[in-house]
């Protein structure tokens, strides 16, 4: 468990979050340290607590997602992971299509490199769950010592008494945008974290599952974006740095090998490959996700998913490949906006109705109408949810009321306020459901 999701998080694309703290959001260190760690703490606690679902259950999460949300209205939530799958294979094959480009020169585009990597990742979900997680048992070890080396060979223009750049009014702003960032680039696991651990034992305890799944999720997450921290305050102080920063991040992460020779072009094809081993799982799922829809799509078999979604991130990534930045700070928060008040439902049903209430799940009604919640609540809270999200949201194309007030100049608060609303208004929905309908 810990090496599975120490692999997925031990990743190029969470540096490149990490890069953000600095160039976009004009944090000092101490700040962006300090939330990269809480931020992917608070995130990696979502998706433990959905992941314990899965060897007590034996259904993928979105099959879970009938016994919270019901039958029809799980579907909604259905499609938005299919999307936010994919925007992040498509982000991933974007990393690595830079990267690769980078090492090459001229005679690798970063379109070439987009294909190369969807094609690994799509190679690797289509054989399945087993070859998952062979995959990630081991790619922790070259991916870990390619970073170490990173590290030891930039730290020295690491910069750690950079302090915030602007208006004092701004720095609350940037930093509760940037937390949102953090916690939107974890958190999106929480819609398939179950997905890897249906084939573990019944026995095996939740405590367990919630501990080493968050261990794996916090270490390897919080290590790279703090790296990427640290090679952001080293940017405006070593010119080579910001003109390479100016071509793509993989020019500027192969810059900071510098000096290492082949050596170091084969670290960045290590860190190119992290976006295989952090895409693939989620290409896997998204394909699982697709058959939940309904029959027609349940009859295609897994595979035939795995090999249509590859394709559309081979598309799309290489149609985007020049807009890393732009899909990092807009798809990403976006993405949490609906998660989290799907995660505040679930933890809210599984606490309140089931334990509190004495009530055990039935498992084998994972596809009976008639005995899963009719799921008018949880439809209702998860769209007030995200009223509450949208008022709350910062983002370059819309800044909602609320999100206007923090700093004075608008911080994305669009995360806590979807939590505070949906969690407020399921339980006494919920209650007047089970009294009214008994399920």
């Amino acid at each position: 468990m810990v090496a599975l999701w120490f692999s997925m998080n031990l990743t190029s694309a969470n540096i490149i979050t990490g890069l953000l703290g600095r160039l976009l959001f004009s944090l000092g260190w101490i700040d962006a340290v300090c939330i990269a760690i809480f931020a992917t703490g608070l995130a990696a606690c979502s998706v433990s607590y959905v992941s314990t679902f899965g060897p007590a259950s034996g259904n993928r999460t979105m099959i879970l997602g009938r016994y919270f949300m019901g039958y029809w209205p799980s579907k909604l939530a259905c499609i938005l992971n299919i999307i936010l799958q994919i925007g992040w294979g498509i982000i991933g094959c974007i990393i690595a299509g830079q990267m690769f480009s980078a090492i090459n020169g001229k005679g690798l585009t970063i379109a070439v490199g987009c294909v190369i990597a969807a094609l690994l990742i799509g190679c690797i979900a289509t054989f399945g769950i087993a070859y998952v997680h062979l995959v990630e048992r081991y790619a922790w070890i070259p991916q870990l010592l390619a970073i170490l080396v990173l590290v030891g060979k930039s730290a020295p223009h690491y910069n750690t008494s950079a302090t915030f750049i602007g208006e004092p009014g701004t720095l609350t702003a940037s930093r509760c945008s940037f937390f949102a960032l953090i916690f939107a680039s974890v958190i999106g696991f929480s819609a398939v974290s179950a997905d890897f651990y249906v084939y573990y034992p019944t026995t095996t305890p939740a405590r367990l599952t919630f501990s080493l799944t968050w261990t794996g999720i916090w270490v390897g997450a919080m290590f790279c974006n703090i790296v990427g921290i640290a090679i952001a305050t080293g940017v405006e102080s070593n010119p080579t740095w910001e003109s390479a920063y100016s071509i793509s991040s993989g020019a500027l992460l192969l810059e900071c090998y510098s000096g290492l020779g082949g050596f170091g072009s084969f670290c960045l094809v290590i860190l190119a490959l992290t976006s295989v081993t952090n895409n693939a799982p989620c290409t896997y799922a998204g394909a699982l996700t697709i058959q939940v829809l309904g029959r027609y799509a349940k009859a295609v078999p897994r595979w035939v998913w795995c090999v249509i979604i590859t394709l559309v991130e081979l598309i799309c990534s290489v149609a985007g490949r020049n807009h890393l930045y732009n899909i990092f700070e807009n798809f990403l928060p976006i993405m949490s906006y609906w998660v989290v008040p799907w995660v505040t439902i679930v933890v809210e049903e599984h606490l309140i109705f089931h334990k509190l209430r004495g009530v055990p799940f039935d498992w084998s009604a994972w596809e009976d109408k008639r005995r899963l919640p009719i799921g008018g609540a949880a439809l209702v809270a998860w769209l007030v949810g995200w009223a509450g999200a949208i008022i709350g949201m910062s983002q370059v194309w819309y800044t909602g009321p609320v999100a206007m007030k923090v700093g004075g100049h608008g911080g994305d608060i669009g995360a806590w306020l979807a939590i505070a609303f949906a969690g407020s208004v399921f339980p006494p929905l919920r209650y007047w459901e089970l009294k009214v309908v008994g399920r």
